[in-house]
């Protein structure tokens, strides 16, 4: 694959988002088949690793240092703090005696001794972003971290944190379907010379044209809840499916390839770490970075599946209070 940059870092244009290897999609899979999947990335080129410390309540980090130790040269490896599992509970806390306790805490599981990307994974509100970034910014400092990424910011919360320390990415859900980082956060990055690093670029596997019965997901699964997953919003939202998978088909790759291609042409300073459990599909989303489009290809996709076409919020409006994207008027 071509390479993009990330601060300090050259990476493939397509990254691997792991968190649905150990959290959030019903049960994970068997960890030896999570090491393959993993190892299978490292084999078709991805060098571009991201997990969390939330995922899995440590599980998925612990996983990738055990997998990815022996690679670990070969890889840039992101994780991210500020939410955590605490007493079995999602917790919010950035807290800088707590971002520096939850640093040392992924070093050991992820089994390195510096993170490459360290990202805030939530702006915790009752906190300066200043503090918090200055908490990361003293493990830079301290040779513990390589760069520093924000998840979920706004443009002026990223102009905040970027006074007190470069921020080298942006990561937010970013997708055909998901169009929030076009209101401001995609120009501010460009202008600060941080890249976007676009998470559920396949808008949770609804891009794909695989999923069209939620009554199939896992009670588990992060999607139930989510508004788009809706009875009634889904069935508004599968109209929508049948066009965009001619189009696909008709420009000659999968429907998910589309929607990376559509996002890689977006621009050079956007990433996209899908994630998958299925090898097949791995090596199918690594193959869009192959894809070329046309611009009335890309045009006619953004004309079917947009802000003004998607029925429901992406979060629900509890969520929606902990996160700090801009938002799009009602």
């Amino acid at each position: 694959m071509k390479t993009r940059r990330i601060g300090p870092f050259e990476v493939a244009e397509i990254g691997l988002g792991c968190m649905n290897l150990s959290h959030a999609y019903g049960s994970p899979p068997p960890e030896a088949e999570a090491e393959r999947l993993l190892l299978r990335a490292l084999d078709l080129g991805v060098n571009f690793f991201d997990t969390a410390a939330l995922y899995g309540f440590g599980a998925n980090e612990t996983l990738l240092g055990r997998v990815l130790k022996p690679h670990r040269q070969r890889i840039v490896l992101a994780s991210k703090c500020g939410m955590t599992g605490v007493d079995g509970r999602r917790v919010i806390d950035g807290r800088p005696q707590t971002l520096k306790r939850t640093c040392d805490e992924a070093l050991r599981r992820l089994q390195t001794e510096v993170i490459d990307l360290y990202y805030l994974h939530r702006w915790d509100k009752q906190v300066p972003i200043e503090d918090s970034v200055g908490a990361l910014s003293d493990l830079v400092r301290a040779g513990k971290v390589r760069a520093i990424g924000l998840s979920e910011v706004s443009a002026a919360t990223l102009r905040r944190a970027h006074a007190v320390h470069p921020i080298a990415a942006v990561q937010s859900e970013y997708s055909l379907w998901t169009r929030n980082p076009e209101i401001a956060v995609l120009a501010a990055c460009k202008e600060l010379g941080a890249a976007f690093v676009a998470f559920s670029p396949l808008a949770r596997a609804f891009l794909t044209g695989t999923l069209r019965d939620v009554s199939t997901l896992e009670p588990k699964d992060i999607r139930l809840a989510m508004p788009r997953f809706q009875k009634e919003n889904f069935a508004a939202n599968l109209r929508l499916l049948d066009a965009y998978v001619a189009l696909a088909r008709e420009a000659g790759c999968t429907p998910g390839q589309l929607a990376l291609a559509w996002l890689l042409a977006k621009d050079t300073h956007i990433v996209p770490i899908p994630g998958t459990r299925n090898i097949a599909h791995l090596e199918e989303n690594v193959a869009a970075a192959e894809v070329r489009l046309s611009a009335d290809v890309f045009a006619r996709a953004d004309a079917l599946i947009n802000v003004r076409t998607v029925s429901g919020a992406r979060y629900t409006a509890a969520t929606l209070t902990e996160i700090d994207t801009e938002e799009f008027a009602a």
